[in-house]
């Protein structure tokens, strides 16, 4: 016998009625929850990118505190890192995933972005100026070397001859000689004599040359074995030098004879032989009967030995 089918009793149409109404609230309320805890996770992630943008600004500090300090700041780097900074920030807000995968993903992109940032900064660097410093370096470099070469150059000692050695063992009398008498100088065998004349006349006796192997002339009497006093004649103004030298004899025969030479001093006024002058520093062989001037006096010198005749 089939159930037969008859409309609800008040009663249970007012437990529908407040089941339904219950249903309703609690749907609601689930809205509600999504709602708030789609709110949270949107300020989490809110959160989560504030601080990516600390971390990268301070990271960006840090490296221009570093460019600063090197000297070498890019001001085109700086744009590159703003761009990929803006790029970087609205990839994130258009890639919106749930707040795990949010937090996976920041953690493995702070050590690729850090990697990545140095990546960009070092091909900035070699990209805005690495030549021109490259090239200033080697420059330095070499700047650098030199002077050191050179200070080592100036530290090295010396073995050049400087002089002082022979102007120490050259003095006589506190003065220091013109010349060194050279190896060959030897006393004459013959007696050689100088006879002083001034305007014709003979003055005094004659001057004997053949007591030592050298006889200084000059104004400086300290020094000077026959004085010229003369405002003309310089204080070492000329030497003779006997010298021992290869001659040819009467015979044709060759041998060693001692005989004068006369050398000037680098005077100022000259030595003359016979009227004419003398070049400085070089020897001349002096001959019997030869007449020898120093300066402008008009003293003259004849060189004569004892066999000269009359």
């Amino acid at each position: 016998m089939a159930p037969s089918s008859r409309s609800p009793s008040p009663r249970t149409k007012r437990l529908r009625r407040a089941q339904g109404e219950k249903d309703v609230g609690r749907s609601r309320e689930r809205e509600d929850d999504g709602r708030g805890r789609e709110k949270r996770n949107s300020r989490e992630r809110d959160g989560d990118i504030g601080r990516d943008r600390d971390r990268e600004r301070k990271r960006d500090r840090e490296v221009g505190d570093k460019r600063r300090r090197s000297g070498r700041e890019d001001t085109e780097e700086s744009g590159r890192a703003g761009r990929d900074d803006e790029r970087y920030s609205r990839g994130r807000h258009e890639r919106s995933t749930s707040p795990s995968d949010r937090s996976r993903r920041s953690s493995r992109r702070s050590p690729e972005r850090a990697i990545a940032s140095r990546h960009d900064e070092g091909s900035n660097a070699r990209g805005g100026g690495e030549e021109p410093n490259v090239e200033e370096d080697s420059v330095a470099r070499m700047r650098a070397v030199e002077e050191a070469l050179a200070a080592k150059k100036k530290e090295e000692p010396s073995f050049e001859l400087s002089g002082k050695l022979a102007e120490e063992t050259n003095r006589y009398r506190g003065i220091t000689l013109l010349f060194n008498e050279p190896p060959e100088a030897r006393k004459p065998s013959e007696r050689w004599r100088l006879y002083v004349f001034k305007d014709g006349e003979p003055l005094n006796e004659p001057l004997c040359l053949h007591r030592q192997s050298c006889y200084l002339f000059g104004r400086e009497r300290r020094i000077a074995d026959i004085p010229t006093d003369h405002p003309s004649c310089s204080k070492q103004h000329a030497v003779i030098q006997y010298r021992e030298m290869e001659k040819e004899k009467p015979d044709g025969m060759m041998g060693k004879q001692v005989k004068p030479y006369i050398m000037d001093l680098g005077s100022t006024n000259k030595t003359y032989i016979n009227e004419s002058p003398i070049e400085p520093q070089r020897y001349y062989e002096l001959f019997e009967k030869d007449t020898i001037k120093f300066g402008n006096s008009s003293r003259e010198y004849v060189l004569l030995h004892e066999n000269s005749a009359e």
